[in-house]
């Protein structure tokens, strides 16, 4: 690697001390740029070829540089001999102007170290393309080194050189002298030119039909730079000393050898002894045969005989070269036609343009890009012949790299994009332009697009001939992936859009919508749901083919995966938009089944989303509902399952004259409707939660017993009377019975209660008193017992005593001891319960206040009850059902005439929970495996 950056950092310094030293101080300098050392070229090779540009308008040239070191080894007047002879050779070329020969762009500037002049930009001269790379730049560029020569190439250059010889001969009366490999030139462009006029001789009658050209005799004394190439050269200015047109078509057909031998001349010649290599290739150019012309072409080889012959007279002249069939190749006639392009009117370019795409494959891509491209650009500033030549550029376009379109034809179609004038001439621009749009859009880059490309999109969806806008749309959808996506949604749509609603075209407006259905896959879910669609809602005709596109842009949304149209869109604007439309009398009947078909693929999968959706739903709402029925199962469904007393109940509530929490008939019913549906079957999953809630409540039978206040009665309510005013009401009228002791008898204590009893049942014969004592406290205080028991201590005064450890028990006391809601309080998380002081029950307001659900009692006795739940309460005698379990029922007090919903005091979680070092009773045990098991 290290060797390679030294090689070429060599190379380079020698490469700038070639220019420093040759060029530096040469007036040529002040007015052009001299840039790297490209080839040779001229007599000997002597010129060294630098490309270059003029300062003052950047325009490319070469610069031909002779280097007076290459004469140190010659005397003074040897020196002034070569010198001599240079200037002659580029003063005379200077002189002349014609196609064929090298254009001069400055003539000849001498300084102290070298000899300069500016021709047009050249490539390289026939000798370095044949292989003789002489005074090159060391390595030899790639470009000249690796250059070969198409048959196309060939074919023309020498029909180029034909053309320049018959141009000084017909026209000039000169002979060359020397035309050789090194004589000619390749241009830029890659056509032939001929330089090296240091030999020329002139006609001495110019006027006169048969010229006469003054030769000089060959003196071997001569430096090699002021001799012509012996190689090359006629055998009559050797031997007779006589030189005339013929002789420069001697030298022709040396060329032509050379070609196609690689550079090899035909004779070689020994310089020492020049008349003697002469003499001998004399006797072999009259017994040349074909043998030794194999690798010339077969339609030339006899040419190239004559072309050799010995006897001038017998050498075709130029202007007949020029004609030999040998040059009727398209390629070549092809070529020659561009050359003379500058003569052709209009009428026959613009022929000569439209048979051209037919050629172009024919040759080779160098030569296109080379030759046939500058010529076409060039005619870029005629606009009536930019229509015509523009298919040809882009034709030329495909073949070329994205490096070569950005460098060669990018920058020469930029005025071509912008061209509006003359109207016709633009719309067939537009035409042609869209038909290669996606060539453009990919060898273009991005800027350039935005800036040159899409604005002529963007024109000929607005431009007034609905040819244009036809093809446009239609061509659209072709390239549409390469267009940026805020150009396609900030310019592109929105003229599509304008182009179908405003045109007075039926094609143009299906085009439209057909183009946006097309593209639909390149835009954004969001855009085609709020842009698009909307849109298509304004169309004003009906047409079918309107119609049929505008069902098309819908299917393709709705079954395109990246799109898709929600079902509120499908519910609210499409298929209102879309039935109507589906019964327009134009539709026939395939179009109209198109419709149905659709609308019923939208309906089905709205169907099918919604009832997804409400099915979800409904999951979700019976899984919270299983939470609700879990956390009322203890009051509610207790309530539904035990019939016991109910009929007695529904007497004692339909006497009441107002509702038990001032609620309305028409609540109580709307309460209980979602009560039934409340009670829908529960699932597994919400039996296992309810049974976790029914343990929580189990819990709550070892928690000490709640400790009413004695309360003053107060007069009842006339119209709606509460829980107490009731209380008090039936314990005034237990009076009136005569209940003479505080204390109840052993034999009045309560004992279980069957689960589908009619009502109350005492264990031991009790008298009506009692019976009556009994229901009426039950009935007022909204006792409705579902296998929870409480036993009275039959020991204890009316709600006092003390707690048996694992049995809540709770015991009346006199009548006239009444309770005190009001008082009523929970006691803490482990607190010995002792002597029961008179608590604070404000807590317990908020049960009775206006802002809580009122619920009646009358619809609460009206329940049914739920037969699911029944399987919870023992059956009537089942063990362990004794004093403990109506201990348990008294400890659900209200929880069944409140609902847990509307008393939150009663929820198992608002419960202090009991002392880890209570107990629990054999009995109550046995009361949770008869309720869960």
């Amino acid at each position: 690697m290290e060797s390679m950056l030294n090689k070429l950092k060599s190379t380079v310094t020698k490469v700038t001390a070639d220019v420093t030293s040759a060029v530096m101080g040469n007036p040529v300098t002040r007015e052009f740029d001299v840039g790297r050392h490209i080839a040779s070229g001229g007599n000997g090779l002597a010129w060294k070829i630098f490309n270059g540009t003029k300062k003052s308008t950047k325009q490319e040239v070469a610069v031909f540089v002779f280097d007076k070191k290459l004469m140190d080894k010659y005397q003074k007047f040897e020196k002034d001999q070569i010198i001599d002879s240079l200037k002659r050779g580029v003063q005379q070329l200077t002189r002349l102007r014609h196609p064929r020969l090298l254009t001069v762009q400055h003539p000849l500037e001498e300084s102290r170290d070298c000899l300069a002049f500016c021709t047009e930009p050249v490539f390289a001269s026939l000798a370095n393309v044949l292989g003789n790379w002489e005074n090159l730049p060391s390595p030899v560029s790639p470009d000249i080194k690796d250059y070969k020569l198409y048959d196309v190439e060939t074919k023309y250059g020498l029909l180029q050189v034909s053309e320049g010889l018959s141009f000084l001969h017909s026209s000039v009366k000169m002979v060359h002298g020397n035309i050789t490999p090194e004589n000619i030139i390749l241009n830029k462009s890659g056509a032939w030119k001929i330089m090296g006029f240091d030999f020329c001789v002139s006609s001495t009658n110019p006027s006169e039909q048969e010229p006469k050209f003054p030769c000089k005799e060959w003196d071997p004394n001569l430096p090699s730079l002021c001799l012509p190439n012996p190689e090359y050269l006629a055998p009559e200015y050797i031997l007779s000393v006589s030189c005339e047109t013929a002789s420069d078509m001697y030298s022709l057909g040396a060329v032509i050898y050379a070609v196609f031998n690689k550079g090899k001349s035909i004779f070689e010649v020994n310089k020492q002894d020049i008349y003697k290599s002469f003499s001998r290739q004399l006797d072999q150019l009259s017994r040349l045969g074909s043998s030794s012309l194999t690798n010339i072409p077969e339609e030339v080889r006899e040419h190239v005989k004559l072309l050799l012959n010995v006897t001038p007279t017998v050498r075709p002249d130029a202007d007949q070269m020029t004609k030999i069939p040998f040059f009727d190749d398209v390629g070549a006639v092809t070529l020659q036609y561009f050359d003379t392009l500058f003569q052709r009117d209009n009428l026959q370019k613009s022929q000569f343009f439209k048979g051209l795409p037919k050629v172009l494959p024919k040759l080779p891509k160098r030569v296109i890009v080379q030759r046939i491209l500058p010529c076409l650009t060039s005619e870029f500033v005629n606009p009536d012949m930019v229509p015509f030549v523009l298919p040809n550029v882009l034709l030329i376009a495909e073949e070329c790299t994205k490096e070569e379109y950005v460098k060669l034809i990018l920058p020469e179609l930029g005025p071509v994009f912008k061209q509006q004038e003359p109207i016709q001439a633009s719309n067939m621009i537009l035409l042609i332009f869209l038909q290669k749009m996606d060539l453009l859009l990919t060898k273009t880059p991005p800027d350039e697009i935005k800036n040159s490309v899409l604005p002529m999109v963007y024109r000929a969806l607005e431009a007034p001939s609905i040819q244009i806008q036809e093809l446009c749309l239609n061509i659209i959808p072709t390239f549409a992936n390469l267009i940026d996506y805020p150009s396609m949604k900030n310019a592109l749509i929105p003229r599509i859009k304008n182009a179908c609603l405003q045109t007075s075209s039926l094609a143009v407006r299906v085009n439209s919508l057909v183009c946006l259905g097309k593209i639909l896959e390149y835009l954004d879910k969001w855009f085609v749901l709020d842009d698009i669609l909307p849109f298509l809602q304004q169309i004003p005709s009906k047409e079918p083919a309107v119609l049929m596109g505008i069902l098309g842009i819908y299917k393709c949304t709705f079954t395109h995966k990246k799109l898709g149209i929600t079902k509120e869109q499908l519910a609210g604007k499409v298929l209102p938009h879309l039935i109507p439309l589906s019964i327009e009398n134009n539709l026939n009947l395939n179009q109209f089944n198109s419709f149905i078909s659709v609308i019923k693929e939208m309906l089905n999968r709205l169907e099918s989303e919604h009832k997804t959706k409400l099915e979800q739903l409904h999951i979700m709402q019976e899984q919270q509902k299983s939470l609700d029925i879990g956390n009322q199962m203890n009051a509610s469904e207790e309530t539904k399952v035990t019939n016991v007393g109910s009929q007695q109940i529904d007497r004692v509530f339909n006497s009441v004259s107002a509702d038990f929490l001032t609620g309305s008939e028409s609540e109580n019913r709307e309460d209980g409707l979602q009560n039934k549906h409340k009670r829908a079957s529960l699932t597994l999953e919400e039996k296992q939660k309810l049974a976790k809630e029914q343990e929580q409540a189990q819990k709550l039978k070892s928690q000490q017993p709640l400790k009413p206040q004695v309360h003053t009665p107060v007069a009842p309510v006339k119209q709606t009377k509460d829980l107490t005013d009731t209380l008090m009401d039936n314990m005034s009228s237990l009076t009136s019975l005569s209940v003479s002791t505080p204390k109840l008898s052993a034999s009045s204590t309560f004992t279980s209660v069957p689960s589908m009893g009619l009502g109350m049942m005492f264990s031991t014969p009790i008298d009506n008193t009692k019976r009556n004592l009994t229901n009426g406290l039950n009935a007022n205080m909204g006792f409705q017992t579902s296998g929870f028991n409480m036993p009275v201590n039959t020991n204890q005064n009316f709600f006092s005593g003390p707690s048996t450890p694992g049995v809540t028990t709770m015991t009346l006391g006199t009548p006239s001891t009444l309770p005190n809601f009001n008082a009523v309080s929970v006691p803490p998380v482990g607190t010995k319960q002792t002597q029961q002081r008179p608590t604070d029950m404000s807590a317990l307001n908020n049960l009775f206040g206006p802002q809580k659900p009122k619920v009646s009692m009358n619809q609460l006795s009206q329940q049914k009850p739920n037969q699911w739940l029944n399987q919870f309460v023992p059956p009537q005698g089942s063990p362990g059902m004794g004093s403990s379990v109506m201990g348990a029922q008294m400890n659900m007090i209200g929880q069944s005439a409140f609902g847990m919903q509307a008393n939150p005091f009663f929820n198992p979680q608002n419960f202090a929970q009991p002392p880890t070092t209570m107990t629990n009773s054999s009995s109550a045990s046995n009361d949770l495996k008869d309720l869960f098991g």
